[in-house]
């Protein structure tokens, strides 16, 4: 991974920003961040895959570990990541 820029919040993360897993492999980009408006409650990330049938994934926000300008940093590995559910509206 590369310079992956300061720490931001959810509610700036930008389309199109890195994904990668854990163990540090690139798996896609952002396509859309998940929030009950509501409650103003981060729900998730939708991101694009880079690999596999399936052209989006859906990450829980408990599986979002760090948030940077430049890159999103997953909890879990990217076997774990490749047996993410697709997202409905995707699906």
């Amino acid at each position: 991974m590369d310079d992956l820029g300061a720490p931001i919040s959810y509610m700036v993360l930008e389309r199109g920003v890195s994904v990668f897993s854990s163990d540090g492999e690139h798996l896609g980009s952002v396509v859309r961040v998940q929030r009950d408006v509501a409650t103003d409650i981060f729900d998730g990330i939708v991101f694009s895959v880079t690999e596999g049938l399936a052209r989006h994934r859906f990450v829980d926000a408990p599986e979002v570990g760090e948030i940077y300008e430049r890159g999103v940093i997953l909890r879990i590995d990217a076997v774990a990541a490749s047996e993410l559910p697709v997202p409905r509206r995707f699906a």
